[in-house]
């Protein structure tokens, strides 16, 4: 009888740590959380504009790497996975340690780093005008970060295959590759990113990328001139940086992108075909919905190589292991 006991037990703590996430996760246990987060975040973004597309870049890096699950946010010391390359200019670290302070103070213990990620760009693409949606949580935090384990992050100079073996390598098909670079419909970029599509793009000989429209290219030259400031800072989807909408679609389609790995998406028969899908003639009463899709993608991969259950922990503060 109690052998009996113990393998129940023992495949209930299995099925435990293997769980799903859901909607409503912290709905007993700590019924603000969600609000709280978003106070936070509707903070940041009055305070800076351009932090609701650093709380949604936030995100997406964290996912990348060891699943969403808090890594990005360890500070211990070089071997942070904040400081690999591929995770260069994120930031909004400190918006998700106020939400945690907030959170430890009416409800210590118990939601987890990884989740307050999830929500803080949820809210983010709502202040930027962007589709409602639910997240589901129960997301825990993990246990490893380290800048070795970032190595493989999506770049801005990959070539469209590899953007989308990445992309395939983290369970997300060429439709959640385009969405999720749609994205970019707010914040900025620097000029640092800029350098070798306008100046270097045939090494040795230089020159532009010839995706770039002939119209485009001088704007994009005046704002990064070539031995200029590299830290300057330009509007990643022209003309509608603030609001989150499919227009950056529109100009990468017209050759108006402004990141490299975003121009890429026309290199490509099947990613070029989506991102027509949201722009034909009886769009958006019967083709598909940009925004619909956006939320599919997002919260897809807001579960990719999640822990639940046993296989993580709730941290007491996000930059640190307990």
């Amino acid at each position: 009888m109690v052998l009996f006991v113990l393998v129940l037990l023992f495949s209930f703590l299995i099925v435990s740590s293997d769980g799903q996430l859901q909607v409503g996760f912290y709905s007993n246990t700590c019924p603000h959380a969600e609000s709280i987060v978003q106070a936070v975040v509707r903070g940041a973004v009055a305070s800076d504009p351009n932090m609701a597309a650093v709380l949604l870049r936030l995100h997406f890096h964290d996912c990348f790497v060891e699943g969403c699950d808090g890594s990005i946010l360890i500070e211990n010391g070089d071997q942070s996975e904040k400081l690999a390359f591929g995770h260069q200019g994120v930031r909004g670290f400190e918006v998700i340690e106020r939400a945690k302070a907030q959170l430890e103070a009416s409800c210590p213990g118990v939601v987890s780093c990884a989740d307050i990620v999830a929500l803080a760009a949820r809210d983010s693409i709502v202040m930027a005008n962007g589709p409602e949606y639910q997240v589901p949580t129960g997301r825990r935090d993990g246990l490893v970060s380290n800048i070795s384990l970032a190595d493989d992050m999506p770049d801005v100079r990959d070539s469209i295959q590899q953007l989308k073996t990445k992309f395939l390598n983290k369970g997300l098909i060429d439709k959640d590759l385009v969405l999720l670079s749609a994205a970019h419909t707010i914040g900025t970029t620097a000029c640092f990113f800029m350098t070798k599509r306008l100046y270097d793009f045939f090494p040795p000989s230089g020159g532009s990328d010839p995706a770039i429209n002939p119209n485009f290219l001088p704007q994009l030259k005046a704002k990064c001139p070539q031995h200029g400031n590299v830290n300057t800072r330009l509007a990643i989807d022209e003309g509608s940086e603030q609001r989150f909408d499919k227009n950056i679609l529109n100009n990468i389609r017209q050759g108006f992108a402004v990141l490299e790995s975003d121009a890429r998406l026309n290199d490509d028969i099947f990613t070029k075909a989506i991102i027509e899908s949201y722009f034909g003639p009886l769009n958006p009463i019967l083709g598909p919905s940009f925004e619909a899709d956006f939320v599919e993608a997002i919260v897809k991969m807001g579960q990719i190589g999640v822990k639940t259950g046993f296989l993580g922990d709730v941290r007491r503060v996000c930059s640190a292991f307990n």
